[in-house]
């Protein structure tokens, strides 16, 4: 019974390998045993191999302010909505990968060969330990930190408490330091791990960690925060020196920028770090089709962001908020209408038929990462584009926000890092002095624990991470870390309806679709033509998944956000909690701040 207990505690990940029959056919990947394996640098290779599943691509910013709403399951969305409790909480199930990576690492004291080329093999195991528990420290804080494989009768370790977030964080940083230091540089297979990912992956660590302990004063680390925002500098800076990488810039624009989410041939693409290679050819494929239209949108604030192309603020035009779909779009920053489907935009380039947008997910449909070309989209999970997984450019960003954290950063550093990204899709660069002597009062109020004599150009560092880097996965991390959780109890926003009636949004001067009240009540269409009368599309309030918020006018709003308000409660919900059943198995095992 007690080792039935102790599978349950940790999921069984941490039980030993066994000779039994059916538990090698359940599970082959365990079926490898260090006397028969583990000796020779091919036999690590090998094994390593099964790591890649562990980091894929992402291509949304689900559970983030970047989205407007998700009509599919959402745990971020659950928590804002008080639906989560340590009773019926998911997760702490993961321990499986931990469990590959350490029974590996316990047996590399065996393996002969090219000294060199085991350490490689060795520094591609940890980074994936540390990526293991960099994503477990996000969700949770404390944990217990492992790095050995145990048997069913370490009790003591089994039922362990957690270890404090310090020591935790100081082990995965140590295992990245190894890792940067001994993955080889040389390998040119940018879908394997090389030292510049690894270096990319503990640059975005240490940011993280570094401001997470700067803005979360609750946690009486901020007097540390330097010293992971220094490392964030360096190991940013390294892969700026010696890494060979550069902004994919041809002169193109926005097509550059495109290029780089919709493009089956990124293994030249000098920008691209490490990605996911997508082939036809070999019956690998990805399934970004959806991003378009399919669960979610993309939400008023991100597209607020985008700055004017003279490389002012939107937000700063009077009546910003009461343009149209169609006056958005005009004049911005070209990476908008890179993320976000500007009127006019077709899915299908021989017929050139403008896609019409669906007020009931808001209006403003995410582009970034669609496949462009048809003969990329081959349907449900059969797209073959390839995904960038790092790219030189959030290194370049990580690099600025850091400096800025530290009060270090120069006009120079803005030039080598922020302006290159502007530069490429010709935006005017961001001037240093100018930020900080008037910081954007909107980005300001978005962001209120940004202070200080940098809070400009902070400020604006985060306006370019939040639209360069929109729709990669980035974003619901960038809140938690700045403690700006509090954006996702915000209701979301949609386009800006000027009143009920009849709506051009693909810009070609003719109505595409007609928001009413209800059926019957077609007064607001009067006016119209017959023939587009007979063509558009009526969406009606009365079926609640949309209001305006003027009632007749202003901008989208959802009926769930009525019906089941959000709410982010500081400081509980920027940890998960831990299941119920494991912290009643383990005693020891105190549950997640804020849900004790």
């Amino acid at each position: 019974m007690k080792v039935i207990q102790y599978a349950i505690i940790l999921t069984g990940v941490f039980l030993l390998p066994s000779c039994d029959d059916d538990f090698l056919q359940r599970n082959p990947q365990t079926a490898i045993t260090k006397e028969d394996f583990f000796n020779t640098p091919a036999d690590l290779e090998t094994y390593t191999n099964g790591f890649y599943g562990n980091l894929g691509a992402s291509w949304e910013d689900l559970y983030s302010d970047n989205i407007s709403i998700n009509t599919g399951g959402n745990e971020t969305d659950n928590l804002i909505r008080g639906g989560i409790t340590p009773g019926n909480v998911g997760g702490w199930n993961t321990w499986g990968e931990l469990r590959r990576i350490n029974y590996m690492l316990d047996n590399t004291s065996k393996t002969t060969g090219d000294a060199s080329v085991i350490n490689h093999y060795i520094g591609v195991a940890r980074f994936f330990r540390a990526l293991f528990y960099y994503r477990m420290v996000k969700r949770y804080g404390d944990v217990p930190w492992y790095s050995h494989v145990m048997g069913t009768d370490d009790e003591e370790m089994l039922y362990k408490a957690k270890d404090p977030r310090v020591v935790v964080v100081d082990s995965l940083m140590n295992d990245l330091e190894f890792a940067a230091a001994n993955v080889l540089p040389a390998r040119t297979n940018k879908t394997m791990i090389t030292r510049w990912a690894a270096l990319a992956l503990l640059s975005r660590v240490a940011l993280h960690e570094g401001t997470y302990r700067a803005y979360h004063d609750e946690l009486g680390l901020k007097g540390t925060a330097s010293r992971f925002l220094e490392r964030a500098v360096t190991a940013s800076q390294k892969i700026m020196d010696e890494g060979g990488f550069e902004i994919h810039n041809t002169g193109n624009g926005a097509v550059d920028f495109r290029t780089l989410f919709s493009s089956n041939n990124l293994s030249a693409n000098k920008e691209v770090i490490f990605f996911q290679k997508n082939s036809k050819e070999e019956g690998v494929a990805n399934n970004t089709h959806v991003v378009l239209d399919w669960q979610w949108a993309l939400s008023g604030s991100l597209a607020n962001e985008f700055l004017m192309s003279d490389g002012t603020a939107f937000t700063s035009q009077a009546g910003y908020d009461k343009k149209t779909f169609t006056e958005v779009f005009r004049n911005r920053d070209p990476r908008m209408a890179e993320t976000i489907m500007p009127p006019g935009f077709s899915n299908v380039p021989t017929t050139n038929t403008p896609y019409v947008i669906k007020p009931s997910f808001g209006g403003y449909l995410q582009l970034k990462f669609y496949p462009r070309d048809p003969a990329l989209r081959g349907g449900w999970g059969l797209n073959y584009t390839d995904l960038p997984i790092f790219r030189y450019a959030e290194v370049l960003l990580v690099n600025a926000e850091a400096k800025a954290e530290l009060g270090t950063i120069t006009q120079s550093d803005l030039d080598k890092t922020i302006n290159l990204l502007r530069r490429r899709v010709k935006m005017p660069d961001l001037n240093l002095s100018a930020a900080n002597t008037s910081p954007d009062p909107y980005l300001a109020g978005r962001y209120p624990g940004v202070m200080g004599a940098g809070k400009g150009v902070i400020l604006e560092i985060r306006r370019e991470r939040r639209t360069e880097m929109a729709c990669e996965g980035l974003r619901f991390d960038d809140l938690y870390r700045w403690k700006s959780g509090a954006l996702l109890g915000q209701d979301s926003r949609g386009i800006y309806v000027p009143s009920l009636g009849a709506l051009d949004v693909t810009g070609d001067g003719v109505e595409d679709i007609a928001i009413l009240k209800a059926v019957g009540e077609e007064a607001p269409l009067a006016g119209l033509p017959a023939d587009v009368r007979a063509k558009i599309v009526k969406y009606y309030l009365s079926d609640g998944s949309f209001y305006l918020s003027q009632a007749t006018s202003g901008h989208i709003m959802f009926g769930r956000d009525k019906q089941q308000p959000r709410n982010f409660i500081e400081s509980k919900y920027y940890y998960f909690p831990i299941p119920l059943e494991q912290t009643i198995l383990n005693k020891n095992l105190k549950q997640s701040t804020g849900w004790e």
